[in-house]
């Protein structure tokens, strides 16, 4: 079972929230994914905060962390079980860089609001694409609404609302457009291995 990679991935995330907490704030301007933009005329982006904004979660509730946690273990479990350690960590920060810079650009073009940028979504999502391509007709049952639906669809669906809700700006201060960039870092991982392949 080879699912080291995952494991040590959520100890880093809660280890990485618990020193959010004690940190009250600190932490996240520093490691958040600030915009490119300056915000009361100051610059806040730095460009580690492509990857570190990945560990860091919301303080305001442990709910942010605990799904994003829970759909690292359900779908990234699986893809490292199939495809090994070192390729799981390929695809996973294949996503996150990719959700990170599909934050930074196209937010803006729908006139959204210049905030910070943290969590592990664009990561899962990408995991998420992965294990539909995998495991297609492998059953997945989501929160809302609880209805058993094969993992392609599931992933179609997702991918779907989110990018309406982006386009439409429902839904304000979740990161749509990140998650969707997610699964884009992922699919030019999966493409790169196919032509390696061919």
């Amino acid at each position: 079972m080879r699912t080291s990679a995952v494991k040590t991935l959520v100890v880093i995330n809660v280890l990485v929230y618990l020193l959010e907490f004690l940190s009250h704030g600190a932490v996240e301007m520093w490691f958040a994914l600030w915009p490119l933009q300056r915000i009361d005329g100051v610059h806040y982006f730095h460009w580690w905060q492509i990857v570190t904004y990945a560990f860091l979660h919301s303080t305001q509730t442990i709910l942010h962390l605990l799904f994003n946690m829970l759909g690292l273990w359900m779908f990234g479990i699986q893809v490292e079980r199939a495809v090994g350690p070192r390729r799981v960590l390929e695809i996973y920060f294949a996503s996150v860089v990719a959700a990170a810079v599909s934050q930074l650009y196209v937010p803006v073009l729908f006139g959204a609001r210049a905030e910070p940028t943290i969590g592990a979504s664009g990561g899962v999502f990408g995991l998420l694409l992965v294990y539909a391509v995998l495991f297609p007709r492998q059953k997945v049952i989501p929160l809302i609404p609880p209805i058993p639906m094969p993992a392609w669809l599931f992933a179609t669906l997702y991918a779907g609302v989110e990018l309406v809700l982006g386009v439409t700006g429902t839904q304000s201060g979740v990161a749509h457009f990140a998650h969707l960039g997610g699964m884009i870092g992922a699919g030019l991982v999966l493409l790169r291995w196919r032509l390696r392949r061919a």
